[in-house]
C-alpha cells in the first residue's frame, strides 16, 4: 500500500476515534473492538514511559547536586568581592590616618594643608560641646598665628600668607561667636577675661610678624589685629552688662551677640551680680518720743535766756540761722492693769484624831 492510502486509511481512523470520543458517531462492532483496542494501546504506552520513584530520586539528586555546583562560584566570587572591600577600606583607612600624620607640620600652601584643615573639621565634628567646640576653634587660631610665624622664617609666597590669615580670621570668629553664646547664656565673667588676654596676645604675636611679611600681606595682618582689637572691646561691653536684665540687643553679628546699650538694670539673679551687704542701722539710745537735740548757734554775747527786745547780729556777719525746736510730746500714760488675780480656794481637811482642830490650806 503507498504511502497516500495509508494516510487516508489513517485519516479515517482517526476521524472516526474523534467522532467516537465525542459520541457523534454510532461504530460497527469491529470497529469499536478496534478503537478499545487503540485507547488501551495508549494507556499502556503512558503507563510504560513514566519513571519509578528510584528512577525519579536519582533524577532529582542529580539536579540539585548541578544546581549546587552552579551557585558554589558565585557565592565564592561573592565572599572575594567582600574580602576584597574589607581590604580596600582598611587600606585606605591606614593610608588616610598616616597621611593625617605626615600633615600634622603641613603649612599653609603645603599640598597636604587641605588634609591638616581635613582632620581639624572631623576632630570639630566628634565634639558635641558648644564650650569646647569654641575652645577647638580657638586653638586652631593660635596654631594658623604659629603656622604664619614659621612662613615669615622661610620667605614663602603671599598666597600662602593669604591661606593663613583667612584660616585664622575664620576659627576666630567661630570661637569667639560660640563662646560669647556660652557666657550670655550661663555667665562666667572669667572666660571673658581669658578670651581677652588670649585676643591681646595674639594681637602682639602678629604684629612682631607684620614687619617680616611680604608688603602685599600686610594689609591683612592689620585687618586681622583691627578683628581682635573688637574682640577685646567685645569682651569688656559684654562683661559690664552680664548683672543686667538686658544683656545683649537680640542681634548678633560676625563677632557672635552683640551687647545692648543704655541703662543698666542690675539682676540680682545674674550669676555674675555681686549684692552689696545689708547694712543695719544701729538703734537710737534715747527713748522713743524724747526730742532730738537741738542744734545751738554760736554765742553773740547776748543773753538769749530771756531775751528783752529784738536780736540783732553782730556787726559785720550774717544772721545766724533760726532752728525751730519741735514741740516736746509726752509720752501717754501706761495702762493700769484693771485684772485682779484671785486668791486660791481654801481646802479644810477634818482632824485625823479626835481632839484635834481641822488642817487647813490657802
Amino acid at each position: 500500500m503507498g504511502v497516500p492510502g495509508w494516510f487516508a486509511r489513517e485519516r479515517a481512523d482517526g476521524d472516526r476515534f474523534a467522532d467516537l470520543v465525542d459520541g457523534d458517531a454510532a461504530p460497527d462492532g469491529d470497529e469499536f473492538a478496534h478503537e478499545l483496542a487503540l485507547v488501551g494501546g495508549l494507556r499502556e504506552l503512558g503507563a510504560s514511559g513514566a519513571p519509578d520513584a528510584e528512577t525519579r530520586q536519582r533524577i532529582h539528586a542529580e539536579i540539585a547536586g548541578r544546581l549546587a555546583e552552579a551557585e558554589a562560584p558565585s557565592k565564592r566570587r561573592g565572599h572575594t568581592l567582600a574580602n576584597l572591600a574589607a581590604a580596600a577600606v582598611a587600606l585606605i583607612l591606614a593610608l588616610g590616618g598616616f597621611t593625617l600624620l605626615l600633615s600634622k607640620d603641613a603649612l599653609p600652601g603645603d599640598p597636604l594643608y587641605g588634609i591638616k584643615r581635613a582632620g581639624e573639621s572631623a576632630a570639630l565634628g566628634l565634639t558635641f560641646d558648644e564650650q569646647e567646640k569654641a575652645k577647638k576653634h580657638l586653638e586652631f587660631a593660635t596654631n594658623r598665628v604659629g603656622e604664619l610665624d614659621e612662613l615669615t622664617r622661610q620667605e614663602a609666597s603671599t598666597e600662602a600668607y593669604f591661606t593663613g590669615l583667612a584660616d585664622f580670621e575664620s576659627d576666630l570668629r567661630a570661637g569667639v561667636s560660640q563662646l560669647t553664646a556660652v557666657v550670655t547664656d550661663q555667665g562666667g565673667q572669667s572666660r571673658l577675661t581669658e578670651l581677652r588676654t588670649w585676643a591681646r596676645q595674639q594681637s602682639d604675636r602678629l604684629g612682631l610678624q607684620v614687619e617680616r611679611a611680604p608688603a602685599e600681606a600686610r594689609d591683612k595682618f592689620a585687618a586681622a589685629r583691627v578683628l581682635l582689637d573688637r574682640v577685646q572691646a567685645r569682651t569688656t561691653d559684654l562683661g559690664s552688662r552680664l548683672v543686667c536684665y538686658t544683656i545683649t540687643t537680640g542681634s548678633s553679628d560676625e563677632l557672635g551677640a552683640v551687647p545692648a546699650a543704655g541703662d543698666c538694670v542690675r539682676d540680682p539673679g545674674a550669676p555674675d551680680a555681686v549684692v552689696p551687704p545689708v547694712t543695719v542701722p544701729t538703734p537710737s539710745s534715747s527713748p522713743t518720743g524724747a526730742p532730738s537735740p537741738t542744734s545751738v548757734p554760736p554765742s553773740s554775747g547776748v543773753d538769749t535766756a530771756n531775751p528783752t527786745g529784738p536780736l540783732t547780729p553782730p556787726t559785720g556777719g550774717t544772721p545766724p540761722p533760726v532752728v525751730a525746736t519741735p514741740p516736746r510730746t509726752q509720752n501717754p500714760p501706761l495702762p493700769v492693769p484693771t485684772t485682779i488675780t484671785p486668791q486660791p480656794p481654801l481646802i479644810s481637811i477634818p482632824p485625823l484624831i479626835p481632839g484635834l482642830p481641822p488642817i487647813t490650806i490657802g
